[in-house]
């Protein structure tokens, strides 16, 4: 247990924690963008969306063995602790960050962060801020101004043929996309997931994996936006 500690007190162990559950979180956001996609698929002979149908399927998933949402409810809570490992690590690595910086090399180690690695700070924010709004907009329905529970694909429909609501979803989708990238990326380097022969592909696969969330997530949205999906 001492060893756990020391381990998590330290600037490797807080790291190897935000690496993980990045993992956790990118793979969520991963498997939310493919069932997203679904929109894309039109009703089936007895008129069932096939996002509605898959949304069934979530909330029925391990019944009766589990009460119903049981395991939904379950992967509700690993997220949130996930979220939650990942700003507690971010914040406390910040902070070491800060008091180690020597001043005089403050303005040549800003000049040698990449654009994503600069914004990882403020793009936390707003997903994070994104995070609390898709919550109040497509689960509690707060946020939506005609929420049907239940009804996934119409208040899908509904919310993207709001300009402002797309444009909100922009703006996070940018932020996510810059996030994965670096994130992506470090997390080979965080866990020593490296070598000579595959390093070079890392940062090609970071950029590939960013690009087909933020396409795979705004496809829908734009194309209900512009009326082709209803």
């Amino acid at each position: 247990m001492s060893r756990v500690a020391t381990l998590y007190r330290s600037t490797v162990g807080k790291k190897v924690l935000m690496a993980v559950s990045g993992a956790v979180l990118f793979g969520f956001v991963f498997v939310h963008m493919v069932g997203n996609l679904k929109m894309l698929f039109p009703p089936d002979a007895a008129g069932h969306y096939a996002m509605d149908v898959y949304a069934e399927y979530l909330r029925d998933f391990g019944y009766p063995l589990v009460p119903h949402a049981g395991v939904l409810w379950i992967a509700r809570f690993v997220l949130l602790v996930a979220v939650g490992i990942h700003i507690v690590s971010a914040v406390q690595l910040a902070r070491l960050s800060r008091a180690a910086r020597p001043r005089g090399y403050a303005k040549e180690k800003s000049l040698s962060l990449s654009y994503a690695s600069r914004t990882m700070r403020w793009g936390g924010v707003i997903l994070l801020l994104f995070i609390v709004y898709h919550i109040l907009h497509f689960t509690t329905g707060q946020a939506h101004s005609s929420f049907v529970a239940g009804a996934v694909h119409r208040n899908y429909v509904v919310a993207f043929q709001s300009p402002i609501v797309y444009g909100v979803y922009f703006v996070a989708q940018l932020a996510l996309c810059f996030h994965l990238y670096h994130g992506v990326w470090s997390f080979f380097q965080t866990l020593g997931l490296s070598h000579p022969k595959y390093n070079h592909l890392r940062r090609p696969f970071a950029v590939g994996f960013a690009l087909v969330v933020f396409v795979g997530f705004l496809t829908p949205p734009t194309l209900v936006l512009v009326g082709v999906v209803s």
